[in-house]
């Protein structure tokens, strides 16, 4: 059994069936790569997963237990993190105060939060770490919300990082940024989750950051998965192609043979 199991589970909205009976694995230690195209089900099955929707039916098991009931919170608790495609970030507190925050969470210290904030020197230490592994100490004082736009994507990844969790998800880790941009901040972040052990899930429309960085590839499509596979099988895979028309399924437009590298 995986790290993380799902069995036939499913949620409609009217008569959207936006995740259908999926039944999806993430294994221990792998970077896996989660793709469709838009309304594909993607996003709906990581809320499923991390607690912010609730299915209709169907069963989660994290570490073969069962969480499909579970709320977020305990789910967190459990080692599930995630980042999000919008960048949630408190922009009024600095860099290192965005990073301590999940550290006083995952310690139990947020009660005592106003009282403790100012002489924890073991958070402040651990945040301070965080923000350097990230390449983001020079920023620890800076207020969130005055960052560029890729290091607000570095932020919000090492933020869910902080939580130490046993397993990532990515939510288009790279988006908004520009092109010269993205291999960098992936290439921090694939660094960082393996020298950690992390199990990650990237949910991503780049193809070419899917197969530069990713060991196997689940394509979802109406809901259901299409198909599942290693990068070289997915690229020809015929129903992807065809799903996926008019996206670079090949990984190949800036990367050469990306498929092949970031493993």
């Amino acid at each position: 059994m995986g790290l993380l199991t799902t069995q036939a589970l499913a949620i409609s909205f009217g008569e959207n069936r936006a995740v259908n009976g999926v039944d999806f694995e993430v294994r221990q230690g792998e970077v896996l790569a989660l793709i469709g195209s838009n309304g594909a089900g993607k996003t709906t099955l990581v809320n499923l997963v991390s607690g912010l929707m609730r299915p209709d039916r169907g069963q989660i098991l994290f570490e073969g237990k069962d969480v499909t009931r579970q709320s977020s919170y305990e789910r967190i608790k459990a080692g599930i993190a995630r980042s999000f495609q919008i960048v949630s970030l408190f922009d009024q507190l600095s860099c290192a105060d965005n990073v301590a925050l999940p550290i006083f969470s995952r310690e139990g210290k947020t009660r005592k939060l106003a009282t403790l904030a100012s002489r924890d020197s073991a958070v402040w230490a651990e945040a301070h770490e965080v923000l350097r592994q990230f390449g983001l100490d020079g920023k620890a004082a800076i207020p969130a919300g005055t960052i560029s736009h890729g290091e607000r994507k570095l932020l919000d990844v090492a933020v869910a990082y902080a939580l130490r969790p046993k397993l990532l998800f990515l939510d288009e880790p790279t988006s908004g940024v520009s092109t010269r941009e993205k291999a960098p901040i992936m290439d921090i972040v694939s660094s960082i989750v393996r020298a950690g052990g992390i199990t990650v899930v990237i949910i991503e429309h780049d193809m070419d950051i899917v197969f530069r960085y990713s060991e196997r590839i689940v394509v979802m499509h109406q809901g259901v998965i299409l198909a599942d596979g290693t990068p070289d099988e997915i690229r020809r895979n015929d129903a992807v192609t065809t799903t996926l028309i008019g996206t670079h399924v090949s990984g190949e437009s800036a990367y050469g043979n990306a498929g092949n590298a970031g493993r």
